[in-house]
């Protein structure tokens, strides 16, 4: 049930049980950090889940400061977001490019190599990765791109469904094009498949999303044409570090001191779990970025098969409560919102979870709200702000100043905050 609050001037609207999901998540990623201290190599472990609880606030303040905004008022600010976005990842293209002439020797400030790429700001305070922000940005424009042009075109013809294509190109393709030359594969990964659901749910025609399907098919087989047969072109076209994580992945047992180590040792810490897990902090294995990528491995350790079934319960539970919120929504724009989050959102978890366990190559996707990460949790934050707002309109008023809150209809709604901004 959502709740609309009015405070002063200020009204917020609150879906009670998602706020409550929010908090839960909150919860378990401070413990699953406390939990993997004696695994962090690099760092302190209590400042690394001090720093996810200030995170966790500034998320939360964010998201209230901007569903006392509204998705009016939000929506219009995209294409500033978008603009910004752009111009920082030029700016770390420009730093990746110098890094490259000088050998390591130059490179912009605040835009250091970090594990091969270029993908950070890292600022005195903080660190700031504007390709997660670009994901809420992409998802919102190019949902309100569909949303308009289903309202222009009710029965569109082959030339319409090509304009769409057109427009949503046009936003798509510089972003991604920065993104990959970063290199950040599983950012880019992300916003196409986000894309692609949301073509899928605008009611294309099939032989345009057949011949998408066939494109990337294509593209996989030729990859992997390469990958057997090419090895040396495809060293040409790729990094190696990109390529030693395809190696890993097809050969965990291959370079256990080298490339397959994180895949190894996660796949090795889960299998010795058991039911139960060896215990609270324990490091029977020692497992490289226990609070970011793997985190769902250290709980694996600890806490075996009863730790990572709450893991998956919790994610499960709040996927339900985003496809109830996408199901319930009526305005288009909202609903190509909600599902393009919940497809951003379901699709993080697959890979993270995937790669633990082998399914898919290691790409440096974390678990999302769960492991550490300023960045990531920030733009879900902002994404779930969006949610919130989108989440069914509420038939209960509560104003905050009263002895006991009164429930009032929603007739009374205009009348009452009147009244109460007289009063106060």
């Amino acid at each position: 049930m959502k709740q609309t609050i009015t405070l002063g001037k200020h009204t917020f609207r609150i879906d009670t049980g998602f706020l409550i999901m929010l908090i839960l998540l909150g919860l378990t990623s401070f413990f699953a950090l406390y939990n993997a201290f004696n695994l962090i190599s690099d760092g302190s472990g209590y400042g690394y889940m001090f720093r996810q609880i200030i995170w966790y606030v500034i998320g939360f303040t964010a998201m209230f400061f901007l569903c006392s905004m509204q998705n009016k008022a939000i929506y219009p600010l995209m294409k500033k977001a978008y603009n910004f976005l752009m111009v920082c990842l030029v700016y770390l293209l420009i730093s990746r490019l110098l890094i490259l002439v000088s050998s390591g020797s130059i490179y912009l400030p605040f835009a250091n190599e970090i594990n091969g790429a270029v993908s950070w700001f890292s600022l005195p305070f903080a660190s700031f990765q504007p390709s997660e922000f670009i994901k809420i940005v992409l998802i919102v424009m190019i949902s309100k791109i569909i949303a308009t042009h289903q309202e222009e075109h009710p029965n569109p013809t082959n030339k319409d469904d090509l304009e769409l294509l057109i427009k949503i190109g046009k936003v798509l393709l510089p972003p991604l094009i920065l993104i990959f030359l970063q290199p950040d594969t599983g950012v880019m990964i992300i916003i196409l498949l986000n894309t692609l659901i949301l073509l899928l749910c605008s009611g294309i025609r099939k032989q345009y999303v057949w011949i998408i399907g066939i494109l990337i098919l294509c593209a996989v087989a030729g990859f992997f044409f390469l990958y057997f047969f090419q090895r040396d072109l495809l060293e040409a076209l790729l990094s190696n570090y990109r390529l030693a994580r395809i190696d890993a992945w097809l050969d965990p047992e291959g370079n256990i001191q080298g490339s397959s180590n994180q895949l190894y040792t996660a796949l090795l810490s889960l299998g010795s779990a058991g039911l139960s897990g060896h215990g609270l902090q324990a490091d029977i294995i020692a497992i490289p970025e226990a609070h970011t990528d793997f985190i769902f491995a250290a709980v694996g350790q600890c806490f075996g098969l009863l730790g990572t079934t709450f893991i998956l319960s919790i994610c499960f539970a709040f996927d339900i409560v985003l496809f109830k919120i996408a199901y319930n929504t009526k305005d288009r724009t909202d609903r190509f919102v909600v599902i393009g989050v919940i497809a951003m959102l379901v699709y993080q978890q697959f890979q993270n979870l995937g790669m633990i366990v082998g399914l898919v190559p290691i790409t440096g996707i974390t678990l999302p709200m769960i492991s550490y990460g300023g960045s990531s949790i920030l733009s879900y934050f902002i994404a779930f702000a969006i949610v919130m707002n989108i989440s069914p309109v509420s038939k209960k008023v509560w104003v905050v100043g009263k002895k006991k809150p009164k429930k009032v209809s929603t007739l009374k709604r205009r009348s009452l905050i009147k009244t109460f901004k007289k009063t106060h």
